[in-house]
C-alpha cells in the first residue's frame, strides 16, 4: 500500500471532521485534474509527513520511518502504476503490485492493492509537492510528500500550519528522515517474488528505451 502506507502513507493520518477549521486556515482547493496535472504527477515522490489521531493508523505511521514511491503510466490514461520502497522500523520492503485510479471529476486518487481500496482527494500545491487529503466516515487527514526530502522550511511550516488548523496536535503528526532512508544496493525484501522485481525492472527499462511492454 501507498504512503498507510501512500494511501492506506495514501489512507494515513486521520481526524476527527467535525474539529472546526478556524477562518484564518488557508481553505483546501482540490486540483484540477487535467492532462497536464496528470502528467505531473508521474514519476518520484518521497513521503514527508502525515498525522493522524485515528489508532489503527497511528500504529502504522510508528512504524513507518521513510518511503519511496514512483508513479508510471498505466494501462490507460487514468490509471498509474506504482512501485513504493519502504521502511517499517528495521525492515526495508518493496511493493510494486498495485495501481492508482483517477477519477478526474471529484480529482480523487484511489490506490487499489489486491482487495484493499482507499482514496484520496488531490490538493492544488506546488508542483514539487503532493498534498492529499484523505476521509473515511466521520474522519479526515492530510499527507505531504514531495520530489525530494528537502523541503523548503517555507512549504513545511505552511503543512504544519494547515494540520494544526484541522486540529492535529504535535503528537499526532509524524514526519519520516532521510537517514532511514533504504539501501539503494536492493536489500530490501520485496513481498512478491524476485520474479515480479525482475519484470517491473523490465517495465522501466522499456519505457525509457520507449518500447511498449508486451
Amino acid at each position: 500500500m501507498l504512503p498507510c502506507l501512500l494511501l492506506p502513507v495514501l489512507a494515513v493520518g486521520l481526524v476527527r471532521a467535525h474539529a472546526a477549521e478556524p477562518h484564518a486556515c488557508t481553505p483546501l482547493t482540490p486540483a484540477v485534474m487535467d492532462n497536464a496535472t496528470m502528467a505531473g504527477l508521474l514519476g518520484h515522490w518521497v513521503y514527508i509527513m502525515g498525522a493522524s489521531n485515528y489508532p489503527p493508523h497511528v500504529a502504522e505511521m510508528k512504524e513507518l520511518k521513510y518511503v519511496t514511491f514512483t508513479f508510471l503510466p498505466g494501462s490507460h490514461d487514468d490509471e498509474f502504476f506504482v512501485t513504493e520502497t519502504l521502511r517499517l522500523n528495521e525492515t526495508c520492503v518493496v511493493r510494486n503490485a498495485s495501481k492508482i485510479l483517477i477519477f478526474r471529476h471529484n480529482s480523487t486518487l484511489m490506490h487499489v492493492e489486491g482487495q484493499e481500496v482507499s482514496t484520496a482527494e488531490l490538493i492544488k500545491t506546488d508542483k514539487e509537492l503532493l498534498v492529499l487529503k484523505h476521509s473515511k466516515e466521520s474522519f479526515l487527514g492530510l499527507s505531504l510528500s514531495a520530489r525530494t526530502p528537502n523541503v523548503s522550511k517555507e512549504h513545511l511550516e505552511a503543512f504544519r500550519a494547515q494540520l494544526r488548523c484541522l486540529g492535529f496536535t504535535q503528537e499526532e503528526t509524524f514526519v519520516t528522515s532521510p537517514k532511514d532512508a533504504c539501501p539503494p544496493e536492493g536489500k530490501e525484501k520485496d513481498e512478491a517474488t524476485s520474479a515480479t522485481a525482475e519484470g517491473f525492472a523490465a517495465f522501466l527499462s522499456s519505457r525509457r528505451a520507449g518500447i511498449k511492454p508486451a
